[in-house]
């Protein structure tokens, strides 16, 4: 087993064949079991039909909802920490999404990390109202206003797209993280500004490339990486000398069934 460099992570895998509950409880299960520090679910809430680019997945494809995917984790395990990589923000209703995340944690006993991002697939944005040009001023602003929602004594906000004041919500949560994912220089900004982590993909040389344009990050910021290669001893030890404090694997991407991968990755897990 070789040395602990980094926590390691799995994502996607609220989609397709793996998303139904049996799996979700025997993968989350074993995931946590062999050591694996999060458990990650990613967010389309439609899809385009017929498929057009830049869509992901086909239309049929299986995509439980994020935050209902990661309760249903919660209460199948202890230790593994839950994360949205990502929730594309300006889809969601900013108060409602703060309540959601706010019980997540709470549920979870402070498990839970909220990755967003602006998204990128047009008309997915269009077919639930939203402008796809706005979406990056609606992502900004609604970081701001779950701010507000979780932290301050009274909270209110007025913005071009959500305002409020004389409410309240509780539970508040009690260690809920942000991480801004995407590699825009839009993105690094956000997660520099309004976040306390990065949520990235690709191989080293990307992550690097994208390290060179990033802001001065924030004390404890964290740094967490979708890889998109196979690990190796070497591969992890490249990642670790850039910086990056953790690895998420995407075990369809890689050979094997997602027993064989995870099992074949537990030995990066400490």
């Amino acid at each position: 087993m070789v040395a602990l460099i980094m926590d390691i992570g799995v994502q996607g895998l609220n989609i397709g064949d793996t998303a139904g509950p049996d799996e979700t409880r025997r993968l989350a299960q074993l995931a946590e079991s062999l050591g694996y520090h999060s458990w990650w679910a990613s967010d389309h809430v439609v899809l385009p039909s017929p498929r057009v680019d830049p869509s992901p997945s086909e239309p049929d494809t299986v995509i439980v909802d994020p935050l209902v995917h990661l309760g249903f984790v919660a209460a199948a395990t202890t230790r593994l920490q839950l994360a949205t990589g990502i929730v594309i923000l300006p889809q969601r209703n900013p108060l409602v999404l703060a309540k959601q995340v706010a019980s997540l944690d709470y549920l979870s006993g402070g498990r839970f990390t909220l990755g967003v991002g602006a998204g990128y697939v047009e008309p997915e944005m269009t077919a639930v109202g939203v402008s796809f040009d706005d979406r990056g001023a609606r992502t900004d602003e609604y970081l701001d206003a779950m701010d507000q929602l979780w932290h301050a004594p009274a909270p209110s906000f007025a913005g071009k797209f959500v305002s409020f004041s004389g409410v309240d919500a509780y539970p508040r949560p009690s260690n809920v993280r942000v991480v801004v994912g995407g590699h825009s220089p839009a993105a690094l900004r956000r997660a520099a500004t309004r976040a306390q982590g990065w949520f990235g993909i690709g191989t080293p040389s990307d992550i690097r490339g994208h390290l060179s344009r990033f802001p001065e990050q924030p004390s404890g910021f964290r740094i967490s990486v979708s890889a998109p290669v196979p690990l190796t001893p070497a591969v992890v030890a490249e990642y670790a000398d850039l910086g990056v404090d953790e690895l998420v694997i995407y075990p369809p991407m890689f050979d094997g069934s997602v027993d064989e991968v995870l099992k074949r990755n537990a030995e990066f897990t400490g």
